[in-house]
């Protein structure tokens, strides 16, 4: 585990957060997943077929692997269980935030510009709780929407503040998906330069020890038939 947050989590904090027993597991869960190098997303709580505890998170590049997800899992489980914020029993779910993902900080609106989202306000705006529309300019912790369901004589731009949303979600659409798709190619391409970068690295140092004991160790160059010429020397003398 890392022995600090990183610095780009730290000056990015969610401003959408989660109430009741779902924002005490995000209390308890947010440090340590911070401290392996991930964001909280969202914590959810659902009682469908039981008690179910989904914790959504991602490396700050907004990826997520099935072994990422593993690693959180192995390091959160123990310390719900010791501090146990959830009554009885419940299962626990890691997950990715997938391609119609909640928004929680500035950072998400702002990678997502121009794709459709929905929101649910905690504050009202003019008597207004719910708008859908399209992202716009972020600026001091608001966001300008573009409004699709803005009825006749209705303001088609609105600006809201994101703390005073409870919910903000992207809307599947084929231009996220194509989007998300690249993103994908493009974080797959930069692991794969990453590791190739990494095994010529290795294998430099590995040559590089293979010369140093060669120089120490002048037979591992002795042309062929040294040995012959100074036998056939030393009979001479």
């Amino acid at each position: 585990m890392n022995a600090a947050p990183d610095a780009h989590i730290a000056a990015d904090p969610r401003l959408i957060a989660e109430p009741g027993v779902a924002a005490r597991v995000a209390a308890i869960a947010e440090p340590v997943i911070e401290g392996l190098g991930f964001r909280l997303v969202r914590v959810r709580i659902t009682g469908a077929q039981g008690c179910n505890v989904q914790v959504m998170a991602e490396r700050p590049d907004g990826s997520m692997t099935v072994e990422d997800c593993e690693a959180v899992s192995r390091a959160l489980s123990p310390v719900l269980d010791v501090n146990d914020p959830v009554d009885g029993a419940y299962r626990l779910e890691i997950s990715s935030p997938g391609m119609d993902r909640p928004l929680v900080r500035r950072s998400d609106f702002e990678r997502h510009a121009g794709h459709l989202v929905k929101i649910e306000m905690e504050v009202p705006l003019d008597g207004r709780r719910r708008f859908r529309g399209t992202i716009g300019a972020v600026a001091d912790n608001t966001v300008k929407i573009q409004r699709d369901d803005a009825a006749a004589g209705d303001n088609a731009e609105v600006t809201l503040r994101i703390e005073d949303m409870s919910e903000a979600k992207l809307v599947l659409t084929d231009a996220l998906i194509a989007e998300a798709l690249r993103r994908g190619k493009a974080l797959e391409k930069a692991a794969r330069e990453a590791l190739e970068g990494e095994t010529k690295q290795n294998h430099r140092a590995h040559r590089a020890c293979d010369n140093r004991t060669d120089r120490n160790r002048p037979d591992r160059f002795r042309p062929a038939g040294a040995d012959q010429r100074r036998t056939a020397q030393h009979e001479g003398d």
